[in-house]
């Protein structure tokens, strides 16, 4: 995948006077079965998270509250995109590095994935990682 394969998508947004909604359906809002959900909050000032690709995993990044920075890298170039509203997310493929970072205070984001938690989808060095993206590997 390249960065080119990330996409912002635009949720549903329902304006009511007694405060909005927004909501998300699998294969239609995400372009995937949402197999799990998970949420990173209290994150102390400075701190990253993520570090990592997924070899076939697919995530869907939302800015319940407050904002944060997503950085994905394909091996070749890096692009940042800034997450501060609920109604948009941020549909990452597989096969790109990614880290969240500047998180502001009281932020919440959640996650979906495209498969449940497994150890050995995940590529944890970066190096590998681009060696794996110069051989054309997407999936192991």
């Amino acid at each position: 995948m390249t960065l080119q394969d990330v996409k912002i998508i635009d949720l549903p947004k329902i304006l009511d006077p007694r405060g909005n909604l927004s909501f998300i359906e699998e294969n239609k809002h995400v372009p995937f079965n949402i197999e799990r959900t998970y949420w990173i909050y209290d994150v102390p000032g400075g701190e990253i998270r993520g570090g990592h690709a997924y070899k076939e995993n697919c995530e869907f990044i939302i800015a319940l509250s407050g904002s944060f920075d997503v950085v994905l890298h394909d091996g070749i170039n890096e692009q940042k995109y800034s997450l501060n509203r609920s109604y948009y997310g941020l549909y990452v493929p597989n096969m790109l590095w990614r880290s969240v970072e500047n998180f502001s205070t009281n932020s919440l984001a959640l996650v979906l994935s495209s498969t449940i938690y497994d150890e050995k989808d995940y590529l944890r060095d970066f190096e590998n990682f681009s060696q794996l993206k110069k051989e054309g590997v997407k999936k192991s």
